[in-house]
């Protein structure tokens, strides 16, 4: 469960924590820009990710979501809100990481870039699942998710990481005319093609078009190939679905044969392993790529390239 940042009391110790890192150069950019290397604070690993391939040698790239941290639940440190205050360019989705939200407000407001504005936003419709209920047998809420204008997990579409890299490279290179952005974010761009590509041909002929998940985070994914997305639980993975939605996906399961309900790393499996054990389907994992695991050695492409694996499989994609 995501807990407030508190704010106040960062706040009141930021101008010491500042003064101990260095603080902002005088015109307002980041402490590394005067030594050639700009700083990239991003939110979560899929903007991180995004900077280092157009960013390459130029940029210092920070990841305040460390590798098996769950994104929505981010919390910062004053540490981490002195890095915000310090960075060049921060990356971030509005509505996503509240924590992020409040210190770019409160010490970035005119370095940031809301990755999603180039980007048309599939709708946040969480309201299909008012009766969920929250952990630890809290009153049932609105999912945190809902003051977003869309569904925020835009990066599951590689073709929308390449629209990502490119807004990253107008930014950077409107701080460091000299860097070579515009090469690296065609370079991102071909690769993302190229996945899109190898995602099209994997699943253009399969036996189930009903994609069945935890929580609804692939809605981008499911756009760009053909699938409908069925979600147990609403674009909240902390959100427990109520009874009635976890019988109506059964339903859902039975009536239209699907055989493979999926689960995400970082998220506790047991609702979809009940619900498998229900309906008689198996379980595979999808990862929703948010952050990586601790230890691991694949990236943007392979996780993706790892759940068109899982997918094909599941799907009977042939």
């Amino acid at each position: 469960m995501r807990l407030p940042l508190a704010i106040p009391v960062i706040a009141g110790s930021l101008a010491l924590i500042l003064s101990a890192c260095g603080g902002s150069t005088p015109d307002g950019e980041g402490g590394s820009a005067t030594s050639g290397t700009l700083r990239v604070v991003a939110g979560f690993y899929p903007l991180a990710y995004a900077a280092e391939q157009v960013g390459g040698d130029s940029v210092e790239v920070i990841n305040l979501t460390p590798p098996g941290g769950e994104a929505h639940d981010l919390e910062l440190s004053p540490q981490q809100v002195a890095e915000i205050g310090e960075a060049d360019l921060v990356l971030y989705i509005p509505g996503f990481q509240p924590a992020l939200d409040e210190a770019i407000a409160q010490v970035a407001p005119d370095r940031a870039l809301n990755v999603t504005e180039a980007l048309t936003l599939l709708p946040a419709e969480d309201h299909a699942h008012e009766g969920e209920t929250s952990h630890e047998g809290e009153e049932p809420h609105a999912d945190e998710h809902s003051t977003l204008d869309g569904d925020p997990h835009v990066w599951l579409n590689p073709l929308n990481m390449a629209t990502i890299g490119d807004e990253i490279a107008t930014r950077l290179t409107a701080l460091n005319s000299s860097g070579a952005f515009a090469a690296g974010a065609q370079a991102l761009t071909e690769s993302m093609n190229a996945l899109n590509e190898e995602w099209a041909q994997g699943t253009a002929e399969c036996r189930s078009r009903d994609l069945v998940v935890s929580h609804e985070a692939f809605g981008y994914l499911a756009a760009q190939y053909d699938f409908a997305q069925i979600g147990i639980a609403g674009l909240s993975p902390d959100a427990e679905p109520s009874p009635a939605r976890i019988a109506e996906v059964a339903d859902l399961v039975r009536e239209r044969g699907v055989t493979t309900i999926y689960y995400e790393t970082l998220v506790d499996p047991s609702v979809a392993e009940t619900l498998a054990a229900e309906t008689g389907a198996t379980t595979a994992i999808l990862d929703p790529l948010e952050g990586l695991l601790e230890g691991s050695t694949g990236d943007y492409v392979t996780g993706m390239q790892a759940n068109l694996a899982e997918v094909r499989a599941g799907q009977g994609c042939s």
